[in-house]
């Protein structure tokens, strides 16, 4: 895998671990209520979106091996581009039921799973 393409699956990695903390304890009504967590949760999924996306573009093999990938890069477009129009519910069902499988296959890519 290219020194790049490891730099990527890092910053997923790390978003995924800040989503994981901001979200901690939360249910989805405290998460809906609290704007700054929304923004940073939302800001953390543009990243891991992202970083996806320029992963794909460079070792597609590898982007290709975390499930969901193409979901993921589209929910950082809805994020980015549908900023007035985000759904609360959508980006918490993200963190309930998404999230643990995205942190799982980025161990297992980075070796640690």
């Amino acid at each position: 895998m290219p020194r790049e393409a490891k730099a990527y699956l890092y910053d997923m990695r790390q978003a995924a671990m800040l989503i994981a903390d901001f979200t901690a304890g939360l249910d989805f009504e405290r998460y809906a209520a609290n704007a700054m967590v929304r923004a940073a949760v939302e800001r953390q999924f543009e990243i891991i979106g992202e970083a996806l996306s320029q992963l794909a573009k460079l070792d597609p093999e590898t982007g290709s091996r975390i499930r969901g990938h193409r979901r993921i890069i589209a929910f950082r477009n809805i994020l980015v581009h549908g900023y007035a129009g985000v759904d609360d519910m959508l980006v918490w069902d993200m963190v309930a039921t998404r999230l643990g499988e995205l942190l799982r296959d980025l161990d297992l890519l980075l070796g640690g799973g």
